[in-house]
């Protein structure tokens, strides 16, 4: 199709033809009569020499491109599109004769159009169309209107005459044009679309590269007047504003589409007051892309939170990432920006165009999308879940108990790497069974939300409402969810709500100013990993960070979040030196905003969500991590409102005793036994995580003094210790079988260890059946989890014998039942050892050995009943002899 020229404005040499013209026909006579005629005949003439197409340019060259009615005339009957051959002269009834004919007798100017003589139009016996501007059919009884365009309301045409309204006053303003075309209109609705005016409906529409638009309204068809750049306008002759669609025709193609101009706005106002007071819940389901049905319409609307932004535009592959044509429009004082855009299904990529405070523009993935692309690439994705879940019967029970009065051993997974190469469904078919196999009550996944680089291990999120797109889409993570709950087996995510990276197509300084981080440099620049800090003194950033955890609870069905570094969101001044930090308004050093983050978050996931847990990776003393949020302790604030912490001394300290020499551990005796003393302080998890096997710190195993048996022997008796000791435990993939490289998440675990074909897979084997064994064995007996967070649960048998390197406690559950658990992280075997048992007990068995042979040890131990004598020891009544393997735990229950 050849476009039509611009035009900024009404030619005032035309519209003195036209006024011409009117008078003529005032006046006309019987020989300007037969002069019409003779004009028609002239037009029969040139139909008969010429193609519709040849007359078309004819007239654009002769009259201008705005008599554009002649190209809809030209897709509807030739006898009406062909005007006479020749140029009549200026005010002639030769010129009135053949406007007259062209428009069916009703004259029609360039932004005015009759409802009557479109009607007469569409009555009129069809002709073949021009080339390059195809006929399109339009009837109400065609199937295409029935499946495209919603029953529009009944509109009537003006019988009676109108009220003139000017063509140049339906163009639209210098102001808005410029804006519009700049980007920095804040209601594109509120002058594009159809709004009623004196004498009609006043259609606007703004079409970038467009060569004409036609207003679809029923049987009516107006097209529209093209005012350039794009611009397109017209009057409908109609008493209110229809349901209509536009047939917009560009170079080589024509689109019959909606408007989008011409819908409601898709966010109400409780959307609105909730987003501005910042306590919108399910702010995933205001904010973002969500495919809908909207007025009759499918299609897509997008929302996106940008208070500082001049202006934001949709732009994505449906607009070849232009997004001139479609602007959003921002809802009052909220900072959303929001529009309904027809046809657009989920799979479209998207990203927002935002113009900033200075004039730039910046193209910004959205903070809320659901889906994204594989990185590198960084578009946002529409998306909409069609998942139906299967474990009702999981969500069911998972509140039965608290979490820390229920066993929870967890196994840490890096999926993207525990084995390379499978998607979440590959997952889904391997990991459930493998982690039931080996007893562990829940995995934890290290951060699933999508992240640009996979050497962050995804604690430098992006698309903090996406799974990763690295291993498939969300259903497919869904579908991994929902297997491991079928498969008994709960799952928490690795969350990161302290900091983000500073891409420039992603959060930071999102609108052009800070908005996620906080707005004093000191206060955004994280020390440690070159990110941003969110700014939790802002309510719309809290409101993100809240409903994001409560997003993966309820939309994935996630059993828990373990949050990262806690401690660096708690301290104003973590990792940094005076004078690059400001005191709170006590004059103290904690971190207020972040405090209050924390506490809402938790108090609103766990009213939301029954049967979930928070857990807390904080590394510090902070008092009350755990506490419930609405009671204060000693330091003034209430707690956290957690419902686990990371023992992160534990761990450090354990692991500091371990890594000596035996005849060196009885100088650092008390690094076993400290963490007793603060034990009841919190409710803790003693995780030996990912941090411990990476950048030099070596793999657990490795980690061990001695040869290659001693080695094993000491993470055999290690991990006896851990699962014995109060608390949860946590263990990273590839420790479970002893691997001895460090962890690398371009690797993952060293699985080969484990081949049969391998010389010392036994020795590897042995480990992973020890892990079984341990879990079996845990999980079935309550003394070791039903009252890990009271004293009265734990007591010592023996916690003073550094000489011997010897631990022994005892584990009881509510009914007082116990479980004796000893240690032996000496390399010899001590016969006869002695040790002070209850005298109810009328005898003991061993229900784990460490060094038993089928785990690679020595197989030293006590194979039959254990009766206790009569002889006090320990300070207690009774007491048994027992032969402790060399580097070994035992536990022994009543027989």
């Amino acid at each position: 199709m050849t476009p039509r020229p611009p035009s900024s404005g009404p030619d005032p040499k035309k519209t003195a033809e036209e006024k011409s013209a009117k008078k003529a026909a005032a006046e006309r006579t019987p020989a300007k009569k037969a002069a019409k005629k003779t004009a028609k005949s002239a037009v029969k003439k040139v139909v008969a020499k010429e193609t519709a197409k040849t007359a078309v340019k004819k007239v654009v060259a002769k009259e201008t491109a705005k008599t554009a009615v002649k190209k809809v005339v030209a897709k509807e009957t030739a006898a009406r599109e062909t005007p006479a051959k020749g140029t009549p002269a200026k005010g002639t009834p030769a010129k009135k004769v053949a406007a007259k004919t062209a428009v069916g007798k009703k004259t029609v100017t360039e932004n005015t159009v009759t409802g009557k003589a479109v009607a007469q139009k569409a009555a009129t016996k069809k002709a073949p169309a021009a080339k390059k501007a195809p006929a399109v059919k339009r009837t109400a009884g065609t199937k295409a209107a029935a499946r495209k365009t919603p029953a529009p309301r009944r509109t009537t045409a003006r019988t009676a005459p109108a009220p003139v309204v000017p063509a140049a006053s339906l163009a639209l303003d210098a102001g808005d044009r410029e804006r519009l075309l700049a980007g920095t209109h804040h209601d594109p609705h509120s002058v594009l679309g159809a709004h009623p005016v004196p004498g009609g409906i006043a259609v606007r529409v703004f079409r970038p590269y467009a060569l004409a638009v036609t207003v679809l309204a029923g049987e009516l068809r107006a097209e529209l007047g093209h005012d350039g750049d794009g611009f397109f306008s017209g009057l409908l002759p109609l008493d209110e504003v229809p349901a209509y669609r536009l047939l917009v025709a560009y170079e080589g193609t024509v689109q019959e589409t909606e408007d989008p101009y011409r819908f409601l706005p898709t966010l109400g106002d409780l959307d609105l007051h909730l987003i501005g007071e910042g306590r919108h819940e399910q702010l995933w389901q205001a904010l973002g892309a969500h495919p809908t049905t909207h007025q009759g319409v499918t299609g897509t609307r997008f929302a996106v939170w940008a208070p500082n932004a001049r202006g934001v535009r949709v732009a994505g592959g449906f607009n070849f990432w232009d997004g001139t044509g479609h602007p959003m429009r921002s809802l009052g004082g909220t900072g959303v920006w929001e529009v309904f855009l027809p046809g657009i299904d989920a799979g479209e990529l998207y990203k927002f165009e935002i113009t900033r405070p200075d004039g730039s523009r910046t193209f910004r993935a959205d903070p809320l999308a659901r889906r994204t692309e594989v990185p590198p690439a960084t578009s946002s994705v529409v998306y909409a879940s069609d998942y139906t879940w299967g474990d009702d019967e999981w969500l069911a029970g998972r509140a039965g108990a608290p979490a820390h009065e229920a066993p929870m051993s967890v196994y840490e997974v890096h999926l993207a790497s525990w084995r390379p190469g499978l998607t979440y469904r590959e997952l889904a078919d391997q990991l459930p069974a493998y982690v039931k196999d080996l007893g562990f009550t829940h995995v934890e996944l290290m951060p699933v939300a999508e992240h640009p680089f996979g050497g962050s291990w995804g604690y430098q999120v992006t698309g903090f409402y996406a799974p990763t797109a690295r291993l498939g889409e969300p259903d497919d993570f869904k579908y991994l969810v929902d297997r491991l709950h079928q498969a008994g087996i709960g799952v928490l995510m690795d969350w990161v709500p302290a900091h983000f990276p500073r891409d420039d197509w992603a959060l930071a300084e999102f609108d052009g100013r800070p908005l996620y981080e906080h707005s004093d440099p000191l206060r955004a620049a994280h020390p440690d990993w070159g990110t941003l800090e969110f700014d939790f003194g802002r309510r719309e950033v809290r409101n993100f960070l809240v409903a994001n955890a409560v997003y993966w609870c309820e939309e994935f069905h996630i059993d828990g979040l373990r949050v990262d570094a806690v401690a660096s969101m708690l301290y104003l001044d973590y990792s940094r030196e005076p004078g690059q930090w400001t005191p709170n308004e006590h004059g103290g050093r904690e971190n207020l905003d972040a405090v209050a983050f924390l506490q809402e978050m938790n108090a609103t996931v766990y009213r939301r969500v029954p049967g979930v847990v928070t857990v807390a990776e904080e590394s510090t003393a902070w008092d009350g991590v755990t506490r419930a949020t609405h009671h204060k302790g000693p330091s003034g604030f209430g707690g956290l409102g957690f419902g686990l912490k990371w023992n992160m001394g534990w761990m450090h300290d354990s692991l500091e005793y371990m890594s000596h020499e035996p005849v060196h551990r009885k100088y650092h005796h008390g690094e076993m036994t400290f963490s007793m003393v603060y034990a009841y302080s919190e409710n803790y998890v003693l995780p030996i995580s990912h941090d411990e096997v990476v950048h030099g710190k070596k793999s657990l195993v490795s980690k061990m003094p001695g040869d290659w048996w001693q080695q094993r022997a000491n993470e055999r008796a290690y991990l006896g210790f851990m699962w014995a000791h109060p608390g949860k435990q946590l263990l990273f993939m590839g420790q479970e079988f002893a691997q001895g490289a460090e962890w690398s998440e371009e690797r993952g675990p060293d699985w080969w260890l484990l081949d049969p074909q391998y010389g010392a897979a036994a020795d590897h084997r042995g480990v992973l059946d020890l892990v079984r064994d341990l879990n079996a064995v845990y999980r079935d007996t309550p003394a070791l989890w039903q009252r890990d967070t009271h004293p009265a649960g734990f007591s010592w048998v023996v916690g003073d014998a550094a000489e011997d390197n010897v631990l022994a406690f005892l584990r009881c559950d509510a009914d007082g039942t116990p479980l004796l658990a000893v240690s032996n992280f000496a390399p010899v075997v001590r016969p006869d050892y002695r040790l002070g048992v209850p005298d109810e007990v009328p005898a003991w068995h061993e229900v784990l050995n460490t060094d038993a042979a089928r785990y690679g040890g020595g197989d030293v131990g006590n194979p039959g009943p254990v009766k206790p004598e009569p002889q006090g020891w320990h300070g207690r009544p009774a007491s048994i002899r027992l032969t402790l393997p060399p580097l070994a735990t035992v536990w022994l229950r009543p027989a």
